[in-house]
C-alpha cells in the first residue's frame, strides 16, 4: 500500500502512486513526492516542498518546517529536494526565508546522515555526504562532490567548494576551498589537496600535483593570498581545477580558510 492507513496527508499534496509512504508519517500541503521515493515512518514534511525521485528518508526526520531565523516572519517559502538522496534519522531541513531568495535546496545523490542539520536558504550540490550531527547554519553553499566529516559545524554564509574535504569536529568560519583536505589543528586550517578523494574519482595524476603546488604556495609559502595567487599563475602550467580555485578565492565574500 503506497500510503499507509495511519499516515496524515493534506488533500493537497501531491503523492505518485510508485512513492511509498510509511506509517505515522505527516504530509502537509503543497508537499509534491515522486515516483519510488520511500518515505519509512514518522516523518513530518510540511510545504511547499518538491521532493524527487527514489529518495529514502529514514525515520524521525523533518523537512521543510519553518526556520528558526528570529527575522522568519512566515513568509511563503520552500523546500526543494532531487532526486535518489539517503536522509537517515532525525536530519533536520528547513525551508528558506525571504533573505535567502525563499529556497532551501539539495541536489542528486547525496547522504545526509543522522542528525544533520539543513538550515534555511542553504544550497548543497550534487553527491554531497554530511556526516553524523553535521551543523550546517544559514544561507550555507556546498558545492558538488563535498565530504564534511562528522560534528563539524558550518558558519553562516560560507561556501564549501567542490571536492572539498573536511575533517571530523571542524568548525569552518570562512570559505573551505575546492579540492582542499581541511581540518582543525586546533583551528580549521588546509593540509593540501583532497589528493585521496580526487584520486578516486578519476582526476588526472598531473592535476592532483598541480593543485598540491598550489595549496603549498596558499598555505606553506609565508605568502599572503595576493602574493600566492601571483606565483601560482606565474609557476604552474594551465589546469581548469587550479583555475576553478582561483576563481572561488577571488569570489570569496569571507576568505577563505587556510591555517
Amino acid at each position: 500500500m503506497p500510503v499507509h492507513p495511519t499516515a496524515i496527508v493534506d488533500p493537497s499534496a501531491k503523492i505518485h502512486p510508485l512513492a511509498e509512504i510509511g506509517p505515522w508519517c505527516m504530509i502537509g500541503a503543497d508537499v509534491e513526492i515522486a515516483a519510488r521515493t520511500r518515505l519509512m515512518s514518522n516523518l513530518v514534511i510540511e510545504g511547499p516542498t518538491v521532493i524527487g525521485e527514489d529518495n529514502v528518508f529514514f525515520p524521525f526526520s523533518t523537512v521543510g518546517v519553518a526556520s528558526q531565523d528570529k527575522k522568519y516572519r512566515g513568509e511563503r517559502a520552500e523546500t526543494r529536494i532531487g532526486s535518489r538522496n539517503s536522509i537517515r534519522e532525525f536530519v533536520t531541513i528547513h525551508r528558506g526565508t525571504e533573505r535567502g531568495g525563499l529556497v532551501t535546496s539539495i541536489g542528486n545523490d547525496c547522504l545526509l546522515m543522522t542528525y544533520t542539520h539543513v538550515a534555511h536558504d542553504c544550497r548543497i550540490g550534487d553527491h554531497v555526504i554530511l556526516g553524523n550531527s553535521v551543523g550546517l547554519a544559514g544561507h550555507v553553499v556546498v558545492e558538488d562532490w563535498a565530504d564534511i566529516s562528522p560534528f563539524s559545524g558550518i558558519h553562516q554564509f560560507c561556501r564549501i567548494g567542490r571536492h572539498a574535504f573536511i575533517g571530523p569536529y571542524t568548525v569552518i568560519k570562512q570559505d573551505v576551498m575546492p579540492f582542499s583536505l581541511t581540518s582543525h589543528q586546533p583551528e580549521a586550517q588546509v593540509f593540501g589537496a583532497n589528493a585521496v578523494g580526487l584520486s578516486r574519482r578519476g582526476f588526472e595524476k598531473s592535476s592532483i600535483e598541480a593543485l598540491q603546488t598550489a595549496f603549498r604556495l596558499l598555505t606553506r609559502a609565508n605568502l599572503n593570498t595576493s602574493q600566492a595567487v601571483e606565483r601560482i599563475r606565474e609557476e604552474l602550467p594551465p589546469c581548469p581545477e587550479v583555475d576553478h580555485l582561483l576563481e572561488f578565492i577571488a569570489s570569496s565574500e569571507r576568505g577563505v580558510v587556510k591555517g
